[in-house]
């Protein structure tokens, strides 16, 4: 598929997405506890349910809409071009492979670059997230109403994991004074352990705004399409338009944002000095 996919289309493909991940919601429950298999490296692991998952709903997707996927697990094809479905089997990993409950299924559709559908399946809650590019977001097929604008003094904030000691990409001291600052504006911080969920709970509006520290696509991009849908605004976390090659996520709830990426930006400036 090289020219955009008009609505109806995204609807159709919606539609078949929602079918095949209906589909291993059964594996993915009496696999809960599924021990660690594959090591992908420091504290990262995937299960032998997490391959199993990504061969089973790659191939039907593969088989019923034609559009090549790209899994966390295994691959694919770029996601800066064309039209690529990107999957993750198990969102949530530690969480699954612990009995923890938050974990799930995250699948999107990408044209060029940017998510136009976005599928969220949390079989162990009960809840399916999905939505086409211009929304609304459904929660097990009912329409949920836009995002209102808020403030982030009210609302829960979901917060992505860190370590103090961590020197990567955005380091465990900068992600500790991040969380510092946001406790002193908000005292309903929440750490899920999924990124998939943060997403979803602030598209569905249950969070005000979620703070990812990630940059994989499978883990980003069906989250990212959910709250545009529901008209939150998504940026990396320095403010610029969020895109597939994005090296983190701020989404929210309007007003939320903004007050978000002005702590933030003022974090960045001490940190500076």
């Amino acid at each position: 598929m090289t020219a955009a996919p008009s609505t109806a289309e995204l609807t159709d493909l919606l539609t078949v997405a929602t079918q095949i991940l209906d589909g291993v919601v059964p594996r993915f429950v009496e696999g809960l506890g599924a021990p660690s298999a594959v090591t992908k490296g420091r504290n990262d692991f995937a299960t032998e349910l997490d391959l199993e998952l990504e061969r089973t709903i790659s191939a039907e997707l593969q088989q019923r809409t034609g559009i090549a996927v790209h899994g966390e697990e295994f691959g694919g094809p770029a996601l800066t071009s064309g039209t690529a479905w990107v999957l993750d089997p198990i969102d949530g990993t530690f969480n699954y492979s612990s009995g923890h409950p938050m974990s799930g299924t995250l699948l999107a559709l990408v044209h060029e670059g940017e998510p136009v559908i976005g599928l969220t399946w949390l079989p162990m809650l009960g809840r399916r997230y999905a939505a086409v590019a211009g929304g609304p977001v459904y929660l097990d097929g009912v329409a949920l109403p836009p995002l209102a604008p808020g403030k982030l003094a009210d609302s829960m904030i979901g917060f992505g994991a860190f370590n103090l000691d961590s020197a990567g990409r955005i380091p465990g001291q900068f992600r500790f004074d991040l969380l510092g600052a946001l406790s002193r504006l908000s005292s309903r911080v929440r750490m899920h352990g999924a990124t998939g969920i943060d997403l979803a709970f602030t598209a569905s509006g249950v969070l005000g705004g979620a703070v990812v520290f990630g940059h994989h696509p499978w883990d980003n991009a069906a989250g990212v399409a959910l709250v545009r849908a529901a008209g939150g605004v998504v940026t990396d976390l320095a403010g610029a338009p969020w895109t597939i090659t994005s090296g983190s996520v701020l989404a929210a709830a309007p007003g939320v944002h903004e007050e978000l990426l002005e702590m933030i930006c003022t974090v960045s400036e001490e940190e500076r000095g």
